[in-house]
């Protein structure tokens, strides 16, 4: 109790909010057991209804943990069903002035769309308070693409005097060759393997199957794999229907393919900055670049939306542009070659 004639303390502020935007500050502690039951739930629906993979929960969950520790943090709303619009804006001004990219923001408010649409049809709240948010502008960045040339000299880089030798040109071929991601290569199975037919069965997010064919290049380095390596090897148990396998006989990790990657471009003298989902996005270019079908493309990526196929329309039109710079006579790269 504060004596006569005494001002009250002001309130201590968390310098994480010390920022030209600061969030109101209202006098209720959060609910945190609400929150836990919110975001479990969440969880559970992620993982049972939705079958993502493990990864997508735990960047969906990340999404919602930065709003619960925006909202402990400034001391806001009780729980989930105290959140409104004016909040979540806030709390998108406060991630931007702490540096997060628009596309970081994107993504952070997808999950956040997603949290609370769950929440409103599983009954937790009375209001979808994210349904008005507004995602911020991006920029179109079109993503890095090998050209053939550059993809054989990566190949010719692999040692195949090397034990993994041979492992990795079927990497390099199977991701190439089918446009995998990278959690699809890794737990690629022997028994999804129908060379005969011309295809491979994968398992994409959400644990959903599609068929990819195979060209004979891949279809050949994996078979070549087999008998020069893998089947020397003393394989783990419960590791005999994996393809691809380390020394040990074990699946191998994503970061393993990161590296095998990153050393064949080094190697190979490649400049672009690349990743083994470099080969996904050479993969579909080439083939739209080549005249396929953008439906058949999305079909064989795995694609949901075909939204999300025709940034490789982009990629093809960027292309022709570069052709026509470079061999149209009335282009300004050869009229000043005249002058």
């Amino acid at each position: 109790m504060n004596g006569q004639g005494q001002n009250p303390k002001p309130e201590t502020r968390n310098p994480k909010l010390e920022t030209r935007f600061q969030p109101e500050i209202r006098s209720f502690a959060i609910d945190m057991d609400n929150w836990k039951k919110a975001i479990e739930s969440f969880r559970n629906y992620l993982l049972l209804e939705r079958a993502l993979s493990k990864n997508s929960i735990e960047a969906y969950l990340r999404d919602v943990g930065k709003l619960q520790s925006f909202v402990q943090m400034a001391k806001m709303p009780l729980s989930p069903d105290d959140v409104d619009l004016s909040l979540l804006q806030d709390f998108v001004i406060w991630a931007n002035e702490l540096g997060m990219t628009a596309r970081s923001q994107a993504r952070m408010i997808s999950g956040i769309r997603a949290f609370f649409k769950f929440l409103r049809m599983d009954g937790q709240v009375s209001l979808d308070p994210s349904s008005l948010l507004e995602l911020p502008k991006l920029g179109h960045k079109l993503p890095v693409v090998l050209s053939v040339p550059e993809i054989d000299k990566m190949v010719a880089a692999i040692d195949l005097s090397k034990a993994e030798g041979h492992r990795n040109k079927a990497i390099i071929e199977t991701l190439y060759g089918c446009g995998l991601r990278v959690s699809e290569l890794v737990t690629l199975k022997i028994s999804h393997l129908h060379f005969n037919e011309g295809y491979i069965r994968v398992v994409g997010k959400g644990n959903k199957e599609r068929f990819v064919p195979i060209g004979q290049t891949a279809k050949k380095e994996i078979s070549y794999y087999f008998s020069a390596t893998r089947n020397k090897l003393s394989i783990a148990k419960g590791h005999e229907d994996i393809v691809f396998l380390n020394r040990r006989g074990k699946m191998l990790t994503r970061v393993m393919i990161f590296t095998i990657v990153k050393d064949l471009a080094e190697r190979a003298e490649i400049k672009k900055n690349i990743s083994p989902h470099t080969f996904r996005h050479s993969f579909a270019t080439h083939l739209v670049e080549g005249g396929a079908d953008l439906r058949a493309v999305q079909d064989m990526l795995g694609h949901e939306s075909i939204l999300t196929t025709e940034i490789y329309t982009h990629l093809d039109k960027y292309y022709l542009h570069s052709i026509m710079l470079e061999y149209h006579p009335r282009s300004e790269k050869n009229i000043r070659k005249k002058r």
